[in-house]
């Protein structure tokens, strides 16, 4: 009996201490291990594919992240599209209602196998506003017929009649059900490779329910949305968290966001927002001087707002999404990144600063993006099937915000913020 009793201990305390190494919400700050967790991270969106079709460049890639103390990697699981959809990663894992691309989600098998070897944390982005990963439109397609209105580099496309079109994905009851179901497969999958099932992976550390989701047409529905599809999702895992993706308090009076109602459900555990200095017109790559130190002010100040209503809400918010292009808005490989370097060390300081007053809400961010040896077929092109992935998502001219393994005065800032916020974090 007392054999038993002793197994039966081992086993409940095995049980808690996998549940410690999820990142969780204690008293408005992330945890590990009841740890405080602060990280410098990256967008790394194209990890699945790679784990699909490019395992030795992956491994290199995550790597040489692991070497400059990167540990939270943001990353989709879902991509929609058959082969000719235009401006779109390819191959999708959705090509059409209910059909998944195996290969692509054993790809994701592989990457967070290789993340939990480096106890690296994903956040789980499983749709998307806009069209570079299928997202939105395609569900509207699907259910719909018809054409997509995209946005450029489109001939004659207008971003604000994209967002409309994509709008109305939150009231498409069937659009919704396609998405739920493709939750599904993602949420209840188990690792090809480890049997384990994606649930019980602290590996991942949240689901995203979109990037960037905005709401054109300005009513209720993409509060709404989030709450229930936060409400869905924690229905099929209880172990991790749920955010949104949002872009925050964006300067745009169309976007339909609201930082604080967007982020109120007990079901979203944390909050999310982005900075675009330059797509927002805060920065002129080509007036250095005239506009930087207006954008960097205007950058701090964003922070500090969202900061402020994470404090009032107590959850933690997270910078996922910033970036700068390369020196004079040029996106050759070998051009210079002195603004960028500046830039970034402002941005990580913020962070850092936060951290070392105590102000714990400020819990992480990501810079925009990881190209590491991946290169364009040709600095400022279009992205096309065939090309390296990198960065810059399908519909962006490509090599304008990558950071590549060669910039290495970029990748020496990264490793020694990191550095720095590891030490104020303990």
């Amino acid at each position: 009996m007392k054999k038993i009793l002793t197994l039966l201990l081992s086993f409940f305390a095995l049980q808690i201490h996998a549940q410690d190494d999820f990142v969780k919400v204690k008293n408005g700050q992330f945890v590990i291990n009841q740890k405080a967790y602060h990280y410098i991270g990256t967008n790394f969106w194209y990890g699945m594919n790679l784990g699909a079709f490019d395992k030795p460049r992956l491994i290199r890639e995550l790597d040489r992240l692991e070497k400059i103390g990167v540990k939270n990697l943001r990353i989709m699981a879902l991509s929609e599209g058959d082969k000719d959809t235009p401006w779109c990663m390819q191959p999708t894992v959705q090509s059409a209602p209910g059909e998944f691309n195996e290969e692509l989600l054993k790809g994701l098998d592989f990457l967070l196998v290789e993340m939990q070897k480096r106890e690296m944390k994903a956040v789980v982005c499983l749709n998307n506003f806009w069209p570079w990963s299928g997202g939105f439109s395609q569900y509207i397609k699907w259910t719909k017929g018809g054409s997509i209105p995209f946005p450029p580099p489109a001939e004659n496309g207008d971003w604000h009649t994209y967002g409309k079109y994509s709008s109305h994905f939150y009231e498409n009851v069937e659009a919704q059900k396609l998405f739920q179901n493709a939750i599904q497969k993602v949420v209840n999958r188990t690792n090809s490779i480890t049997q384990k099932a994606y649930k019980n992976d602290p590996t991942i550390m949240s689901w995203q329910l979109a990037n960037e989701p905005e709401n054109i047409l300005r009513g209720t529905q993409l509060v709404t949305w989030i709450n229930a599809t936060a409400k869905f999702i924690k229905s099929l895992d209880q172990n991790h968290m749920v955010t949104t993706g949002s872009e925050g308090y964006t300067p745009s009076a169309n976007s339909g966001t609201d930082f604080e109602k967007d982020h109120l459900s007990e079901d979203i555990d944390y909050m999310t927002f982005h900075i675009w200095v330059q797509n927002w017109g805060w920065f002129d790559p080509h007036n250095v001087e005239g506009t930087y130190d207006d954008a960097v002010a205007k950058a701090k100040q964003y922070i500090q707002q969202h900061i402020a209503v994470g404090n009032q809400l107590k959850k933690p918010i997270v910078l996922e999404e910033f970036g700068i292009s390369r020196d004079k808005n040029d996106h050759s490989d070998i051009s210079t990144v002195d603004i960028r370097n500046q830039y970034y060390a402002t941005i990580f300081n913020e962070l850092v600063t936060a951290v070392e007053k105590g102000d714990n809400t400020f819990a992480g961010c990501n810079f925009w993006a990881w190209g590491g040896e991946g290169r364009p077929s040709a600095p400022h092109s279009i992205w096309k099937t065939g090309d390296d992935l990198i960065g810059d998502p399908p519909h962006e001219y490509q090599g304008w915000y990558s950071v590549y393994q060669t910039d290495k005065a970029t990748l020496k800032i990264i490793k020694s913020f990191n550095k720095k916020l590891k030490k104020v974090t303990l």
